[in-house]
């Protein structure tokens, strides 16, 4: 697979598919022998029962996977943090732990929080920050939705990421409806020409058996391998 040690996954918006892309790119990496660590930086919603760590356990198989705060109302990190009572660790400490991670794994998948430049830390630092702190090492995979608007929304993401000079691996699309129509297929044409698209997952993806899941991941992500 094509990928540098530290693959930052962001979103369009939430809800795109970013915690199953990142438990396929997990399962396409552990069945080519690579060694994965996933971390979170800013989990919320664990009042509701919300584990993005866990689901990609659950589905990847046996991996390491931590995330950086774990805040309990469904909200964006900074409201979320505020309800609890907690301050949010710095952008810096986030870096640190990926790049400690990074020594141990071939490969650390960053799961952001909602979309790129969603705040993570006390300071409006957000995910696009971090990759500048993680500089060479680290690239960005965009999650994407096929359904109307998607085109305005990943074109902002990319314009966002290229303005600050970001490397971006390509586009998934997390969600591929199970009787896609002509929206969705002139989007996912339209996408392709913004950036590589890597793969495409199913619907539903996360209600597969793991061992479906996982096997089925590698021909999902096949624009990502080489």
């Amino acid at each position: 697979m094509k990928l540098p040690p530290i693959v930052l996954v962001t979103g369009t918006d939430t809800g795109v598919g970013k915690t199953v892309t990142t438990a396929a790119l997990a399962s396409a990496l552990q069945a080519d022998g690579r060694s994965v660590a996933v971390y979170k930086p800013c989990q919320s919603g664990a009042v509701t029962g919300d584990s993005d760590c866990a689901e990609i356990t659950r589905l990847a198989g046996p991996l390491t996977a931590e995330a950086g705060v774990v805040l309990q109302e469904p909200l964006a990190p900074v409201p979320a943090a505020a309800l609890d009572g907690v301050t949010l660790p710095q952008l810096a400490a986030y870096a640190a732990r990926v790049r400690e991670l990074a020594g141990t794994h071939d490969h650390v998948l960053v799961e952001g929080s909602g979309g790129l430049l969603v705040e993570l830390d006390p300071d409006g630092g957000t995910l696009a920050d971090l990759g500048s702190r993680l500089g060479s090492d680290a690239t960005f995979v965009v999650v994407a939705r096929p359904a109307l608007g998607t085109l305005n929304h990943t074109a902002l993401t990319l314009e966002a990421l290229e303005r600050r000079d970001l490397a971006v691996l390509g586009v998934i699309l997390g969600t591929w409806p199970d009787d896609p129509g002509v929206l969705e297929h002139g989007n996912r044409a339209a996408l392709g020409t913004l950036r590589p698209l890597l793969g495409v997952l199913p619907e539903r993806a996360a209600d597969l058996p793991p061992v479906t899941f996982r096997a089925a991941s590698v021909h999902w992500l096949n624009g990502a391998w080489s």
